[in-house]
């Protein structure tokens, strides 16, 4: 079992920057890979970025590629979302989760197994 808890949403300015984090319980989290999602109103989850089990390999949604950086401190069990030059379309509820088998197919819902509850985020134009 992995529980997952994301803290930092909030309301910002477009252009402004917020840095999500996650902190994950449970398995150890050097063994599992993270994601970041995100849902908007009426709009099906998406999938916004991805780390690698040890940290070496991250990749991006093309919407948020340049403006946001996802890292992960394994020793902490924490994984973050630096989100800048942000825009109104990025107005979501952000979720992180865990792929515990480290899947290919890496921007499918499907390939996650453990979800955090959400934080929101507002962009304001």
């Amino acid at each position: 079992q992995v529980q997952l808890v994301e803290s930092g949403g909030g309301l910002v300015q477009a252009g402004g920057s917020l840095r999500l984090s996650c902190a994950a319980s449970g398995r150890t989290s050097s063994n599992y890979a993270m994601g970041w999602f995100r849902q908007a109103p009426g709009k099906e989850r998406e999938f916004v970025a991805r780390i690698s089990r040890n940290g070496g390999s991250t990749y991006y949604a093309d919407s948020v590629k340049g403006r946001f950086s996802i890292s992960r401190d394994n020793a902490k069990n924490a994984v973050t979302l630096q989100m800048n030059s942000l825009k109104p379309e990025d107005t979501a509820v952000y979720y992180c989760a865990a792929d515990i088998y480290s899947r290919t197919i890496i921007a499918a819902v499907g390939s996650y197994d453990y979800w955090g509850q959400g934080t929101q985020v507002t962009v304001s134009s």
